[in-house]
């Protein structure tokens, strides 16, 4: 049986850095109140100039590398973000100019958080179909860009950057073991950017009310998230045929630190077992499960023989959890 395994990962951070006392000086906060709430104490963010496929450059390229291929060995791109250098072409388009690879497929998931596992599930069922066999899946995002930098209650959670993995087939006891996903659309309007699109196109009304940039309802987005994370850690562990205590390492979008906590209670995983980089990174939407990834194959958190388990939560409302064995 094929499955989709993972050879290599890559990430990226802009050097730029916004700590808790930076947006303290610049809104009505403070640090013991973002730490307090959202367990952030920094993030980065992205020059005027530097793009969202600039990111994934980065990235890709020591993806690459750490997989020990060639680029023009990737049969197709998929860049999972919200914050793409422009609404068309897509960012994998842009990616895959930048790294010099022939014409291939490339399209963006614009699955918000959830954008990377949306990701790896349609990368995991092409390779099954041998629609190809070598793939470039990154999740990026420049949030900076895109948020009220006058609105206390979110300006202060984002932050931007990019991870890659190059993944390929293998048919020994390894790679992606099981994938859950979701969406519902009817909670959409709790988690949302209103303008820009043909429900309200841009104008100097949209501009002047800052409806271009994300727009949360805090408290019911922090319910929903844990319900749905617990959700998709169970299906995905269930499915793979494990138990909580198989998983040896847990990777959660790094939204909040609160909703984190509230994920391994009712998950059964084991803090120990969880990597959270919250505090250096903010929420970086589609871009945080990769990069924690990567770290986490960099500190040496995934042997061989280890069961990873992903799982996430973002606006749509989408969720997803896959479990791979390294």
């Amino acid at each position: 049986m094929i499955r989709t395994e993972i050879l290599g990962t890559g990430s990226y951070l802009p050097e730029g850095v916004l700590t808790n006392g930076d947006w303290a000086e610049r809104v009505d906060t403070s640090d013991e109140w973002i730490t307090t709430r959202t367990g952030i104490k920094e993030r980065h963010f992205t020059t005027e100039d530097q793009t969202t496929s600039d990111m994934v450059v980065e990235a890709s390229k020591k993806a690459i590398e750490d997989a020990g291929i060639m680029p023009d060995e990737i049969d197709l791109i998929i860049v999972g973000t919200i914050s793409g250098d422009n609404a068309y072409p897509s960012t994998g388009n842009w990616v895959q100019k930048k790294l010099g690879i022939r014409p291939i497929p490339s399209f963006d998931i614009g699955a918000a958080c959830s954008g990377f596992l949306y990701g790896l599930i349609m990368a995991d069922a092409l390779m099954k179909t041998g629609a190809a066999k070598k793939i470039l899946l990154a999740g990026s995002e420049s949030m900076t860009k895109i948020m009220n930098w006058e609105d206390r209650n979110t300006c202060v959670l984002f932050g931007d950057g990019a991870g890659a993995v190059i993944l390929g087939q293998t048919e020994a006891d390894r790679g992606v073991m099981s994938t859950y996903w979701a969406a519902d659309g009817n909670l959409g309007d709790l988690l949302i950017q209103p303008a820009g699109g043909s429900a309200m196109p841009a104008s100097r009304e949209t501009v002047e009310k800052k409806l271009h940039a994300i727009h949360m309802n805090g408290n019911e987005v922090f319910k929903h998230a844990v319900k749905k994370m617990q959700e998709a850690s169970l299906m995905a562990i269930e499915l793979a045929n494990l138990s909580s205590e198989d998983i040896d390492l847990f990777i959660p979008h790094q939204a909040n630190i609160r909703i984190i906590d509230a994920t391994i209670k009712r998950a059964r995983i084991p803090l120990e077992k969880t990597l959270i980089n919250i505090d250096k990174t903010g929420n970086m939407s589609s871009a945080s499960i990769p990069v924690a990834l990567d770290q986490a194959r960099k500190e040496g958190r995934l042997k061989p023989g280890s069961h990873l388990l992903m799982a996430s939560f973002g606006a749509g409302f989408t969720w997803a959890g896959i479990v791979v064995k390294f």
